[in-house]
């Protein structure tokens, strides 16, 4: 008898935790809270954002946002890049605000020095890589805007 208790309090344990969070409220439904975007082939748990056009998922995975240009951490442009009037840092605070600790869909594009570029959006469908351009801190890179147009 003992056992049959212990099953039915474990199996009451298992399914209230895919219906309440540790603190009571009501978790989201799994199929609702993931990302999903017709064209994203990764889900991308942002661990950190390491500048204004790239982060780092928690997977290890270093995506660099397709077709925005950023200043560099110590606030330069490199030759031959577009280098937007916005500081570094600026565009930085803009991408954490957007990305950081979220999880996002990312369709990839191509690979840039062992980062993924990728064309990403939020859970609600702001794609990122468009609201960092309308954000001023950033600039379009022509170059690979043509060869996949984003704020389409």
């Amino acid at each position: 008898m003992r056992f049959q208790t212990f099953a039915a309090l474990l199996l009451l344990i298992v399914l209230t935790a895919g219906w309440l969070a540790l603190d009571g409220r009501e978790a989201p439904d799994r199929a609702t809270a993931s990302v999903r975007h017709p064209e994203a082939e990764l889900s991308c748990d942002v661990a950190y954002v390491h500048d204004g056009d790239s982060l780092r998922c928690r997977d290890g995975t270093r995506v660099r946002l397709h077709a925005v240009a950023a200043r560099e951490v110590n606030e330069t442009c490199s030759p031959g890049h577009p280098c937007p009037a916005a500081s570094g840092a600026e565009a930085t605070r803009a991408l954490k605000r957007l990305a950081e600790g979220r999880t996002l869909a990312c369709a990839p594009v191509g690979r840039s020095y062992d980062r993924v570029t990728a064309v990403c959006w939020t859970p609600e469908g702001t794609e990122v890589n468009c609201a960092m351009i309308r954000s001023g801190t950033t600039e379009i890179w022509p170059r690979y805007d043509r060869q996949r147009p984003i704020c389409a």
